[in-house]
């Protein structure tokens, strides 16, 4: 199998799960993996096995929220609104990459710039593997529920709308 070098951000992704002792595998794929439907069809799964990583914004704390939900549900804002006690709002571009590090399309759930108060959809528990984005478009990486757990330390909720 030929291993062309990670670009930087997928290298960034493999060496954060490498420091957690994980042995999970960044691949770069020729296609985008840039939507959940996208990445599904590129890898070849079922389109709830995708992990979606989300950044919200409290709009009083201006705190960074990271949700992480199956690609197959909407998210129920009003969920993590009850969880944090704020409303949330979006978060651009620029705040998703200062906060994580990463570009939108590409937020892996591990290796932000900082820890990131993080909320897990209880969907994602159904599988026995998901595909999680690793830093591109173009990166993903395969692990099971309960490793995306043990990495994110996130609390997991029924999330979807």
């Amino acid at each position: 199998m030929d291993h062309k070098p990670l670009s930087a951000s997928a290298q960034k992704v493999q060496d954060a799960l490498s420091a957690r002792g994980m042995t999970l595998q960044v691949v770069e794929l020729p296609g985008s993996t840039r939507t959940a439907q996208e990445a599904a069809q590129a890898i070849g799964c079922d389109v709830g096995q995708i992990v979606k990583s989300l950044v919200f914004k409290g709009k009083r704390s201006a705190r960074p929220v990271l949700v992480i939900a199956s690609g197959r549900n909407r998210v129920d804002e009003r969920k993590i609104e009850a969880q944090i006690e704020e409303p949330l709002g979006k978060a651009d571009a620029d705040f998703v990459r200062q906060q994580t590090g990463f570009v939108i399309g590409g937020v892996p759930p591990v290796g932000h710039s900082q820890p990131l108060l993080t909320y897990v959809d209880a969907d994602l528990l159904e599988y026995t593997e998901i595909w999680a984005a690793a830093g591109t478009p173009h990166a993903v990486f395969r692990l099971t529920p309960q490793e995306l757990c043990e990495l994110t330390g996130g609390e997991v909720l029924e999330l979807k709308a």
